[in-house]
This record gives C-alpha cells, structure tokens and sequence, in this order.
C-alpha cells in the first residue's frame, strides 16, 4: 500500500501519519521526491482498515502496490535510489566500474592487480574468495585468506572490495570484510541467503539468475529488502537462451526495463554475460548507452594465467582502453565516470 502525501505536508504530519501505521503493526517507508512524497506501507493491509488513513490530515490518497514486489518497486519510492560506499556514489549520475580477477589467486598478483586498476581508473576491486564452480575438483577460492588478501589490496589501493557470499554461515565473515557483497547467478533465488544478507549492513550486489525473469529476479531483491537492507543493486549478467556463440546472453533490455519497474540501481556484467574477451568492451559501451549505472569486468594482469574465466578477462590495457572510451560516452548520457 502507498500513501500519497499532500504537496506541502510538514514533518510533524508525516511523523503522525507514520507513528499511526507503525501502530497497527505495519512497518513504514517514507520517500521524499521532487514533485511528491510518499509513505510505503508492508505488512497485513487488512489492519489498515481499523483507521481511515485517508481522513488523517496531509494524506492525499491511498494506493495499492499491483506488483507482487513492493518495496522494490518504482510505485513504493519516489526517487532513484542512491547508496553512497565510503566516498563513492552508486547510482544518480554516477557511473561505477568495478573490475578485478574472477578469483583471489594470491596476495602479490592481487596487489599487483589492484594497483594496475586503481591507475587506470576502477572504482571498485572484485575478486572471488568463495567460488562456485560446476566441477567439484575445481579450484574453489581460498576462503578467508583470499578476504584477507582483498582486505590488504584495499589497504595499498583504498578499492573498496566486492566479493561473493555463498552460505548462510559465511554471511557475518565476508560482511565483515568486504564494502559490498555479491549474490551470484546460482544464489538469485537461495532464499534463505537472501534472508541473511537482508540483516547485513553492506550494500549487496545481487546477480540475475540465468533462468530467472526480470519479475522473479526482483522479487529476490524484495526479500533482501523486506529483511531490512535497503542497500541492494541490480546486476543483469546474461542469461540462457539457444544461442551458442557466448555464454549467455546479455539481456540489454533488461536494463531499461528494470529502471522502469525499480528504483534500485542496475548494473551488468559484460564478462559473464557474453564469456569472451574480445565482446567485453562493447556489451559495457552498450549497458552505459542502454542507462545502466555501472559494470562489472573481470581484468587481470595476465588473463592466459587466471585460475578462473580466463577467456572472458580483459587485460589491463583492454581495460585502460574500456575506460577511456566509457569516459567519451558518458557526457552524452547525462553520466560522469569519477
């Protein structure tokens, strides 16, 4: 359920109005747009109708939220959500690169890594310390130590770090670490994961499913949301179509679609996406262009070498070429790259 506030309403009328919800046993959202504010109303809506909300003085209406997703939603907040991560923006006219090796290898080449890719202009360092992999015999990242080895990378560089949370018993540890935690593409409907990170104080990157439509893919970040983590951005990576010449598909309209139904910030992941090195650079030209307000890229050093996705892993030179010409795009799409 949605309130509409009056133009004009004091605080003193929203604080009312919102201490007469949250007597029901609702849980209460207030959002302050432009031209008008709301207030977002979870949890049994039958209640509601125990006060006429809609005679309390400064409430213009009262709406229903269609969509099975509501906190989620564009209808639920009136302005684009923005999170700040230490001195960075995530989404508004910021646009956000985070870039780094597919996995944590070891302290010197991640080091080494880090410093090659703060030079050239990353926001962010990625790089997994938990691996999901489809062979068990695969290299599966080194746990703690490799959180431990990002937090030094951050120490040199001051990159804040993004890493992949896989289990609800590791949620607390790699928070502990890391300024924001992924949910992989095999997690997008772990719900019991989504729970726990939902209770984290970090921002969460949460991956499309490659299997999942837009709406169920948004109703994954509504249980983050609804577990009280505010903080989540949307991360289109490709999904699993007939097509047999990438990895997947990246599903570019995705992107203005889900700027269109949510008012989370949308990122996309040209790397697993399209799985090959040479197609990197024009799927995060186009994800600028389509209105995405960041990418992800795996970069490394020397990609022949990576333990994971070397294929897809652009080397540092690729990327300083990437970023020189995201800069060139952005002022024509209202963006800045800082």
């Amino acid at each position: 359920m949605i309130i509409v506030l009056k133009p004009n309403t004091s605080k003193e009328e929203v604080d009312h109005i919102m201490k007469k919800i949250e007597s029901l046993g609702l849980k209460a959202h207030f959002s302050k747009g432009e031209t008008t504010s709301i207030i977002g109303v979870i949890g049994d809506e039958s209640k509601l109708s125990e006060q006429p909300i809609d005679a309390i003085s400064g409430v213009e209406k009262v709406m229903p939220v269609l969509k099975p997703y509501k906190m989620a939603s564009r209808e639920f907040k009136a302005s684009r959500t923005v999170i700040t991560v230490g001195d960075k923006k995530i989404g508004g006219a910021a646009f956000t690169v985070i870039a780094g090796p597919c996995s944590v290898e070891n302290e010197e080449g991640m080091i080494r890594i880090a410093k090659e890719l703060k030079a050239r202009g990353a926001h962010f360092l990625r790089g997994g310390a938990f691996k999901p992999r489809t062979s068990p015999y695969a290299f599966q990242g080194l746990g703690r130590r490799g959180l431990e080895i990002l937090a030094e990378a951050r120490k040199v560089t001051g990159l804040g770090i993004c890493t992949e949370v896989m289990d609800v018993r590791d949620v607390e540890l790699v928070a502990s670490f890391a300024d924001i935690v992924q949910i992989g593409a095999r997690n997008t409907q772990n719900f019991n994961l989504l729970k726990e990170v939902g209770s984290a104080k970090k921002p969460i990157l949460l991956k499309r499913g490659f299997a999942v439509t837009i709406e169920e893919f948004l109703m994954s970040a509504e249980y983050i949301l609804a577990n009280g983590n505010p903080d989540v951005i949307l991360c289109e990576r490709g999904i699993r179509t007939f097509e047999t010449a990438t990895r997947n598909t990246l599903d570019i309209n995705a992107v203005p679609v889900m700027k269109d139904l949510s008012h989370l910030p949308v990122f996309t992941d040209p790397s697993h996406a399209t799985g090959k090195r040479k197609y990197v650079a024009a799927t995060a030209y186009a994800s600028m262009a389509a209105g995405a307000d960041g990418v992800m890229i795996e970069a490394h050093t020397d990609p022949e070498s990576a333990l994971t996705d070397g294929a897809q892993t652009v080397n540092c030179e690729e990327f300083s070429e990437i970023m020189a010409t995201l800069s060139r795009i952005a002022p024509a799409v209202g963006r800045t790259l800082s």
